[in-house]
């Protein structure tokens, strides 16, 4: 088994601009090395290989990307630039970008223009960023794969055969293709770090309300539960990026009054850190090659001088049904509550699903399944104040087939198809918490294993020194997907 991600071989030469991290690419600008129009045109070139196999792209905006590439290689010529002028980054589906259709993944949404940009697409086009595409999402953001009635299956850049998880499968997948450094992505019970996981990339999910929504995360389902981040292919880019959409936004009840801050990232020793692991929070199933991998890399941890103990935050077994689904299946179908019911016949029978049990729950249901959560947050607040960060896998499995909605066993254990093979992923979300996935290794067929660092609230910066630390170690930058099998 590997340690560390590798390659059989590769789609384009490494030395591609659309392979560049954001930092290099900026470093190409002001020495004059490359344009922003050398860049974009790579990029758009690898998106459309990479969407031909894969299927990553909801919508191309390579046409106001040329012209936005043309604007930034001026700025640089006159030296008015911003922090990402001229860098290419993607918007997750779900996201409004003003003028560009936005269907979520949903067929009740064909057609549907909005004329607003979200607060962080405002963000990075104020920094000067350089949108190329919408990524593919599943209906909604309901489900961990990117696969919807409107796009069809996105698959995994690793193996054709396998998913890309998701619900921002389109924007891992790319951004482990090589197709630029950067993508905007959301996180409900896991949609950030599943995909990056099964990706091989580094994915971010900040603190609940770091990063404002509003306006147009649409339909507005699990509001309680869903953060915004970056995925990248190193733990610098996703920093430079947080940068930029980390702040206040009154239009999002659930921002916080936070300025924009700075997220330093400087690869060191990790000496007298306290870092707790679990293999699987006390009852998960989890496969041998998940836990063999994670096992290494907690020995990385101490061998960089972290302070490593076993620690468990005391999630139960039956958390999964008696507090998430309550509180996620009901937001979810009060998100389309206004919907014309006749709408939903396009729709997967899955999610068709979530939204008959959403509408049966009741207000004490939910109410109930809430005063659950405020015990599990109470559980989290104890266990940081023995430990600084706490390291698990980040899915209990490798990918799985492209088209299923995940796996219904693991070892031989029965578990829930839907959700019951990420454990680690979504009772980060009921608590708010900070997490990220960094690449930690392979399974025996060479796809990717993730490891999730978790952190108190607002502790962005040590899951980053953490991600930094691990990156510098064992780096996984530099390893490309192969696109075999179908």
């Amino acid at each position: 088994m590997s340690h560390v991600l590798q390659s059989s071989g590769a789609q384009a030469a490494p030395q591609s601009l659309a392979r560049l991290s954001a930092r290099r690419i900026l470093e190409g600008y002001r020495a004059r090395q490359f344009s922003p129009r050398d860049v974009v045109d790579e990029v758009i070139a690898a998106l459309e290989s990479t969407d031909a196999v894969c299927n990553v792209m909801a919508i191309d905006m390579f046409a106001s990307a040329r012209a936005e590439a043309d604007r930034a290689a001026a700025a640089w010529k006159t030296g008015d630039t911003k922090p990402l002028t001229g860098v290419p980054i993607t918007i997750k589906d779900l996201i409004y970008v003003a003028g560009t259709p936005a269907s979520a993944g949903a067929p009740a949404l064909d057609g549907f223009v909005p004329d607003v940009d979200s607060a962080v697409v405002s963000a990075v086009k104020d920094a000067g960023a350089i949108i190329t595409c919408k990524t593919t999402t599943c209906e909604s953001g309901y489900k961990l794969t990117a696969d919807s009635p409107v796009y069809g299956i996105t698959r995994n850049p690793w193996h054709l055969g396998r998913s890309s998880g998701g619900s921002s499968g389109g924007a891992a997948a790319a951004v482990a293709a090589g197709c630029g450094p950067l993508a905007i992505a959301t996180d409900g019970v896991g949609s950030i770090r599943v995909p990056s996981s099964f990706c091989g990339v580094f994915g971010l999910k900040p603190t609940y309300g770091l990063v404002p929504r509003s306006p147009g995360f649409f339909p507005p389902s699990w509001p309680s539960l869903a953060h915004t981040g970056p995925i990248a292919r190193t733990v610098g880019d996703a920093a430079l990026l947080l940068e930029v959409i980390a702040g206040h936004d009154r239009r999002d009840p659930g921002s916080l009054p936070i300025g924009h801050g700075s997220f330093p990232v400087e690869a060191g020793r990790l000496d007298g850190l306290r870092i707790g692991f679990s293999p699987d929070l006390g009852y998960a199933a989890v496969t041998s090659d998940v836990r063999t991998a994670f096992k290494r890399a907690v020995e990385v941890l101490a061998d960089v001088g972290a302070d490593v103990t076993e620690a468990n935050p005391g999630v139960d077994a039956d958390t999964l049904e008696r507090v998430l689904r309550p509180i996620a299946f009901t937001e979810q179908a009060a998100a389309i509550s206004a919907r014309d019911p006749a709408l939903l016949a396009r729709s997967e029978p899955e999610y068709r699903d979530v939204i008959a049990k959403g509408q049966g729950y009741s207000g004490v249901d939910y109410m109930v399944a809430t005063h659950h959560r405020m015990i599990l947050r109470g559980r989290f607040v104890d266990l940081f104040r023995r430990i600084d960060a706490l390291v698990t896998p980040t899915v209990a499995v490798t990918a799985f087939a492209a088209g299923a909605i995940g796996v219904d066993e693991i070892d031989g254990r029965k578990i829930d198809r839907h959700l019951g093979w990420s454990p680690f992923s979504w009772p980060i979300n009921l608590a708010g918490l900070p997490a990220a996935t960094v690449p930690c290794g392979c399974d025996r067929d060479g796809l990717p294993i993730g490891m999730q660092i978790v952190a108190p609230w607002l502790g962005e910066k040590t899951i980053l020194s953490i991600a930094a630390a691990f990156e510098q170690a064992h780096p996984w930058a530099d390893a490309w997907p192969s696109f075999v099998g179908a």
